[in-house]
């Protein structure tokens, strides 16, 4: 469910909460290792809020989060938002940046403006993404985003950097969206090519052959798994590490305390024993003294470069 739109008939209506209780109580006779996570695109998150309470869904996805643009007060303000919604019935707060019906991230964060929700992006869009600004923020917002307490959604192929699709063929494209608008609706197809595995096969190794629903680039052979795969400073090496990290320090099961920033652009905060510095800005900023447990860009003593966050060990 989701949308723009107000009070329609069939988003968000109360009746729905009783079949989540039903199906909860289902879900229960399963044992405690399976839930259900919700694509409830509601807003406002007190109202999101209803969706996870005790007896209905245990998580839901967290949209408020990902149309956030990156940028340090809007941040601050959803997550405080998030915490207290979600934390209002007891469930834990969600985040995510990608999924199947949106602009992938490393591409959305470098257009300005990104194209209203669903209208996706092609070859005569207004919007084209500068794609070093779009992988360098995408990042930095991954690390953000890993460090908050709570679940984080991944979706597949965003832990190795890929880019939106920008230049599929009109003939290619399976959106319906696409063809109810006689092609003036892009739609999602763009975040739905299949990813790479391996940089030299049919396919980069998706299937068997190079056939596949939507066409890959020939660019993503460089964003391929093995091409990736234990390269120091590579994205699918970045997740890595920021995933272990956060398993270690328990980041996911902590508690968010923010600490003063005298630069508008930066967020800081601490969770547990780890300080996460964002710098959503364009110019350096001071990076705080600590041992750096994981950067999302490479970091100089004492400068914090735009559109970077670093996670420090607390002292």
């Amino acid at each position: 469910m989701g949308g723009d739109e107000a009070d329609v008939p069939y988003w968000a209506q109360d009746g729905v909460h009783e079949i989540y209780r039903e199906w909860h109580e289902v879900l229960a006779e399963y044992g405690p290792d399976r839930i259900l996570a919700g694509e409830a695109w509601v807003e406002p998150l007190a109202k999101l809020a209803q969706w996870v309470r005790p007896d209905e869904m245990h998580q839901t996805f967290n949209f408020s989060y990902l149309e956030t643009p990156w940028k340090a007060e809007p941040l601050r303000r959803v997550v405080d938002e998030s915490l207290a919604a979600f934390g209002s019935v007891g469930a834990p707060s969600t985040w995510v940046l990608s999924n199947h019906d949106v602009i992938r991230h490393a591409t959305r964060l470098g257009l300005t403006p990104p194209p209203p929700q669903g209208q996706g992006l092609g070859p005569k869009s207004e919007s084209h993404p500068d794609e070093v600004v779009g992988l360098r923020r995408a990042r930095a917002a991954t690390a953000f985003m890993l460090a908050l307490p709570g679940s984080s959604y991944v979706y597949q192929g965003e832990e190795l950097g890929l880019p939106e699709v920008i230049d599929l063929p009109d003939t290619a494209r399976q959106d319906p969206s696409f063809f109810r608008t006689a092609g003036e609706t892009y739609g999602r197809d763009g975040c739905r090519v299949p990813i790479p595995w391996e940089a030299d096969a049919p396919g980069t190794g998706f299937g068997p052959t190079a056939a596949s629903w939507l066409p890959q680039p020939d660019s993503w052979r460089e964003y391929a798994r093995d091409a990736q795969a234990g390269i120091p400073g590579s994205t699918l090496e970045l997740y890595r590490s920021l995933l272990a990290v956060r398993r270690e320090h328990r980041l996911g099961a902590g508690e968010l305390t923010w600490l003063p920033s005298d630069e508008p652009d930066v967020l800081t905060f601490r969770n547990g024993d780890v300080i996460v510095v964002a710098n959503t800005g364009a110019g350096q900023a001071t990076l705080p003294a600590g041992r750096v447990l994981v950067s999302s860009g490479p970091v100089a003593e004492g400068r914090l470069p735009g559109d970077t966050t670093v996670w420090l060990a607390a002292e």
